[in-house]
């Protein structure tokens, strides 16, 4: 066989098996080249030709893409930081915006704290700062120390409001009051004011719990009066900070620290202040009269029990507030509500439930006015009953 033969049968298989690899590789391209242009197409309004799609990506196109994922990433990574950053610049923010109108009180050798309350010079703070008498001196934070005067005090919700010379803080913010009847547990709260005589000292905590009846002034009868719905906070409070503010994240005064709980006489976690509903209720009275009227019953009672409602032949679970006694002269007296032997259970007030001791207190402190006829849901012999009651003015308190 001559070379020429040999060459025509080596190159007929060679032949068929270039047309089968130039055959599969159109079809390999027919399947990965178009998913690809149509996945590019749908990511833009531009045709992009299948050349562009083999082609190599130059190095900044390929740099570029990735950027996003890593920015993500770090984004992820910092959040919590970037959280922490936000909740940080909130507290210097409130701290600049109250703490000019944050006070120190120094009467005699005693001390406490106060805020300014409006434009006039009316600075409130607690009763038992400036009960013990003597020259008053305020100092802010500017280095400015005023005297003051006492407008007027009320014992019985250990509010007092005193007075310094507006023209000399003219450029001072008062401070807003919050509506204390929102607040929820374990919202976070700010107090300022000075511990131990250290002025301007800014602390940080949450609600701690909310409606704690508190110990008020005793009654020229004896009758030791509370103060309702009473703000329990973590925050550090020592003695000194009474009498300053409570205030929430926007700056608002959710309340006035009044007092801890601590057999040391230091933060042990237990504050508590009075919510500034109550404020906003008892300083206007202050300041326009001196002194404030609470609305009264005048009943001494306590929470109905599973015992004491099985014998008045309630069911076991009544709730309500047993009358133990009805004080003479008291508005409870002249609507003949009933204690003793066969007493009443008081278990609603316009129409609102009661359940705690607080509910009622509460509601009369904040919701009420001397002289304004209030309807009391009760049971009276088992059966259900609405007695309509004028509230007289709580007997002053010393």
């Amino acid at each position: 066989m001559n070379i020429q033969n040999r060459v025509k049968k080596l190159w007929l298989p060679f032949f068929v098996v270039l047309v089968l690899m130039l055959a599969a590789c159109g079809a390999a391209e027919t399947a990965f080249t178009n998913p690809i242009t149509q996945t590019i197409n749908t990511l833009t309004e531009k045709t992009v030709p299948e050349t562009a799609v083999l082609e190599e990506a130059p190095a900044e196109t390929v740099a570029e893409a990735a950027a996003p994922v890593t920015s993500v990433a770090e984004t992820a990574a910092n959040a919590p930081l970037a959280d922490l950053f936000a909740q940080e610049q909130a507290y210097v923010s409130v701290y600049e915006q109250v703490n000019p109108a944050v006070v120190n009180i120094v009467v005699g050798s005693g001390q406490g704290s106060g805020f300014l309350f409006d434009t006039k010079g009316h600075i409130i703070t607690n009763n038992h700062v400036v009960a013990g008498g003597g020259n008053i001196i305020v100092r802010f934070d500017n280095g400015l120390d005023l005297p003051a005067t006492i407008v007027g005090t009320d014992p019985s919700s250990d509010l007092a409001v005193i007075q310094v010379d507006a023209s000399k803080i003219s450029d001072i913010s008062p401070v807003t009051l919050a509506n204390s009847d929102a607040l929820k547990v374990g919202q976070i709260v700010i107090a300022i004011g000075s511990p131990f005589g250290l002025r301007s000292s800014m602390t940080t905590g949450i609600i701690s719990a909310l409606d704690r009846l508190f110990p008020g002034a005793v009654g020229p009868d004896g009758t030791s009066f509370q103060i309702p719905d009473i703000i329990q906070t973590d925050a550090a409070i020592n003695p000194g900070n009474s009498g300053g503010p409570l205030l929430n994240l926007h700056g608002e005064v959710i309340g006035v620290n009044t007092a801890i709980e601590s057999p040391v006489r230091a933060s042990s976690g237990i504050g508590y202040a009075v919510p500034s509903n109550i404020v906003g209720n008892i300083v206007p009275q202050i300041i326009a009269n001196g002194h404030a009227e609470t609305p009264w019953l005048g009943i001494r009672g306590g929470l109905i029990n599973e015992d004491t409602a099985v014998a008045l032949g309630l069911p076991a679970d009544q709730t309500g507030i047993l009358i133990s006694e009805v004080i003479t002269g008291g508005s409870a007296d002249a609507a003949g509500l009933r204690g003793g032997n066969n007493p009443d259970v008081i278990i609603g007030v316009d129409g609102r439930s009661i359940v705690e001791f607080d509910d009622l207190l509460g509601y009369l402190v904040q919701q009420t006015v001397v002289g304004q006829t209030i309807e009391l849901q009760i049971l009276r012999g088992g059966q259900p009953q609405t007695v309509s009651v004028t509230l007289s003015s709580r007997p002053a308190a010393g």
